[in-house]
């Protein structure tokens, strides 16, 4: 494995007041003395060759170096620099980069099939992991992103079983479905000397074949879960309002009547419609 290390250069500022004298100087002999032409010759060709080593560092970016197929080191530091003219020299961009995955197909852990998508931000940390560890590290992102994607959306089921449930699940735990996501994509990138900063799912859905089956599902689990607070509710109050007439003596009731009186107000207070009410103008019996 190939790490990063500082490679060699010096202020380009300084670099160009040391070789355009010298250049000016070689010329300047060229044309004054004509027995010391070659030597002269010979001195302007090594300073013009050494004119190839300034170049130029934006920020946020490095240069990887190489020479003859060997790594040298990486400049970070900005602004004109000089090294030596025989390096190669590779911009590789250190800022920080989006990269949204596209809509995928997968099955989940209970085999229903969902599409996922997720935003990615990351940067390039090691310059030269990145540079010589894989062939194209962009490439690279895209393809370990949607192939850890895949993997993780299989590992967790789309909706938890019940309201109980305390199971990890892709729609009920976002934030903790999204460090899932990052450090799994992470071990993937960090091999290329590459960072996630974050990742988010950006879309998540049931396919369109299973979508209308599981929305009735879906709805099905709200109203069940909506009726048991309604009866539970109900319960309580029924209960509440029999022991305040019992304390209160307002009312004696028997056992029959009050499994009436408690059938009337379940069927008043659990009712999804409005109770129509009947006078009683005769006695119970």
């Amino acid at each position: 494995m190939i790490i990063e290390k500082k490679g060699f250069s010096i202020n380009g500022y300084l670099a160009f007041f040391v070789v355009l004298p010298l250049l000016q100087v070689s010329f300047g002999i060229m044309l004054a003395n004509k027995v010391l032409m070659p030597v002269s010759i010979v001195c302007s060709i090594i300073v013009l060759i050494c004119w190839a080593g300034f170049f130029m560092v934006q920020p946020n970016q490095a240069k990887v170096m190489t020479l003859f197929g060997s790594y040298v080191g990486t400049e970070k530091r900005n602004g004109l620099r000089w090294t030596i003219p025989f390096f190669m020299r590779k911009t590789v961009s250190l800022r920080i980069r989006n990269f949204e995955s596209a809509k995928i197909k997968v099955n989940d852990n209970l085999g229903n099939p969902i599409e996922i998508a997720t935003i990615v931000v990351w940067s390039v940390t090691d310059s030269a992991e990145a540079m010589f560890e894989v062939d194209d590290y962009e490439s690279y992102v895209t393809i370990q992103t949607e192939s850890a994607l895949r993997n993780m959306a299989s590992s967790y089921c789309y909706d938890p079983q019940d309201d109980d449930s305390a199971d990890i699940a892709l729609r009920s735990h976002p934030q903790h479905i999204s460090e899932i996501l990052k450090q799994e994509i992470q071990e993937r990138l960090g091999k290329a000397g590459l960072t996630v900063h974050e990742s988010k799912i950006s879309h998540l859905a049931y396919s369109p074949e299973i979508a209308s089956a599981m929305l009735q599902r879906q709805q099905a689990t709200a109203i069940i879960a909506a009726r048991s607070k309604i009866v539970e509710g109900a319960v309580g109050m029924v209960e509440m309002a029999l022991d305040r007439l019992k304390a209160q003596n307002v009312v004696e009731l028997d056992e029959e009547r009050k499994a009436m009186m408690v059938s009337n107000l379940l069927v008043v207070l659990c009712g999804d419609k409005n109770a129509q009410p009947i006078i009683n103008s005769g006695s119970l019996y």
